[in-house]
This record gives structure tokens, sequence and C-alpha cells, in this order.
């Protein structure tokens, strides 16, 4: 609903025409390829795969095309995975389509837009403090799985993913696993 009402806002502007909409995030270099747009606006959370992911698949598949993420979750976490994923951009749906229009008109040009208070915020944060395999054994036991599970996913042994989680847990001051990955995943490092 919310992407056929940009669809719908953005085709009244005279400079802009929407060439594809896709609802998944496997769907997006596909329908790039296809229609081959200069700007792609995409949302960080999208069944069929997350925003970050369909941002680094069309930078690598379709370099030509610019990538503005648009989304609900205003995390400094997100901001920094999409800038390093290769978007030109990071906007907040709340923002008014008159601000979209012009964020997709700065992105063609070739400029960097990002929501400024969204930006001060991912400034004053620094970067996650969680090293990738920590990340990674955070992330395989958000739904609780026990250890042994998270272990066997992910080919390692209960000790090393024990001490990743604690390391996790630590870092994050949180005090047990769980809290750990609400933490990471409300500053968008999950």
């Amino acid at each position: 609903m919310v992407r056929g009402a940009l669809a719908a806002l953005l085709a009244l502007e005279p400079d802009i025409e929407v060439v594809a909409q896709v609802d998944r995030g496997d769907e997006v270099v596909a329908a790039a390829l296809e229609s081959r747009p200069h700007v792609a606006l995409v949302d960080i959370e999208m069944p069929g795969g997350g925003g970050i992911e369909a941002t680094s698949a069309l930078r690598r598949e379709v370099p030509a095309c610019q990538v503005l993420i648009l989304t609900t979750f205003g995390r400094p976490g997100y901001l920094r995975r999409a800038l390093a994923a290769g978007a030109s951009g990071f906007m907040l749906k709340d923002a008014p389509a008159s601000e979209l229009a012009v964020a997709i008109r700065r992105t063609m040009a070739g400029e960097r837009v990002v929501d400024p208070d969204l930006a001060i915020q991912a400034l004053s944060e620094g970067d996650s403090p969680l090293s990738p395999r920590e990340t990674e054994v955070l992330a395989a036991s958000a739904d609780g799985a026990t250890l042994a599970e998270v272990a066997r996913r992910l080919c390692l042994s209960e000790g090393t993913v024990r001490n990743h989680l604690s390391a996790a847990i630590q870092k994050l001051e949180a005090r047990n696993r769980m809290e750990a990955v609400r933490i990471a995943q409300e500053k968008g490092w999950l």
C-alpha cells in the first residue's frame, strides 16, 4: 500500500517516471536489469532479503543505478550498513513527498542524500563494537536457538558460540543474550 502511494505521488512529478515496482528484496535486481532505472528506492526490511542485501546486489549487477534507501527504521547502524553497501542516500518514510522528489533528483545528480538528524546520530553513536563473528553468532541466536543449535547452524563448537555470545553481551552491556540481541537490533547492528 505504501509502495503504491509513493509511486502515485512520484508519478505526479513532471521529471520522475516510476518504471518498476517490486515487493520483495530478491526481485529488485531482476526488475532493475529489465527496466534500467537511474535511481532505485529500496526499503530496509522486505520479504525475500532486506534492502541492504538488495543494495549490494544492485551496485554489483546494475552499477549505473543509484540506490536511495527509504525506511521507517531510522537506526544509525542501518545507515552505516546501507552506505557501506553502496547506497547513495538514506531517507525516512515520514519525510514529505516533496522532500523525497528532491532527494531522488539529488541522488540522480550524484549527490549523497542522508536524513540530517540520523546522520548526526550515526556519527555520535560510532561503529558497532561487535566483531563480524560476534554479530553472526548473536544474529543466529536471535530466534532463541540453543547454544547447540547455533553451533550446528554456524559449524562452530558450543564453547566457541558461548565465548562469542559472552563477548557480545559484555560489549553491549546487556544482562543476557536476548537483551544483547534487542540492543543490537535497535541500533541497526543486526
